[in-house]
């Protein structure tokens, strides 16, 4: 299980305030799909504007990105840039 960690008060808004839960997605896409179920909207959330680091390595647009069991991912905004 992954420990997830949402660093936005945009995500809190699904939780109830939480800011941190727990998964068993062993993918950014899983993950996605969890949050969607679990907190409608979350997931969508991530996917459109959330960077996601695991471990403390970050994957903007790779859903295959693989999330070990034990892992540390934070889910941050994107940053924007031109």
């Amino acid at each position: 299980m992954a420990r997830i960690v949402l660093t936005h008060s945009a995500c809190r808004q699904y939780t109830g305030g939480m800011a941190e839960l727990e998964s068993d997605a062993t993918s950014i896409r899983g993950l996605v799909r969890d949050l969607e179920v679990r907190f409608p909207g979350l997931g969508r959330q991530v996917e459109e504007s959330m960077a996601v680091a695991i471990d403390g390595v970050m994957h903007q647009d790779d859903l295959t990105a693989p999330i070990p069991e034990g892992a540390e991912v934070y889910l941050l905004p994107r940053i924007g840039g031109g």
